[in-house]
């Protein structure tokens, strides 16, 4: 009886050893298919970064734009904002 309990331990632990290969070789791949994805996120990233650049430039000149129009249209008295200069 002894015999045939420490059999059927040895079958499970056989068993629980194969599964497990199976979790470490799968756990590999996720690890492989992570490596693989960081580059394109890297230049996601740099995609971003660049559309923020270009999106506070363009910011930057509708504010001086903005600027100026309200020049003009205090020269031309257009605006009904007093002209202080």
């Amino acid at each position: 009886m002894a015999d045939a309990t420490a059999d059927l331990m040895l079958e499970v632990l056989k068993s629980v050893q194969a599964r497990l290969a199976q979790v470490d070789g799968k756990l590999d791949e996720q690890k492989q298919e992570m490596q693989a994805l960081r580059p394109s996120q890297n230049g996601i990233r740099q995609e971003i970064t660049s559309v923020f650049q270009k999106i506070s430039g363009i910011h930057a000149t509708l504010v001086r734009y903005e600027g100026r129009l309200d020049r003009i249209e205090r020269r031309l008295e257009l605006s009904d904002v007093p002209n202080l200069t």
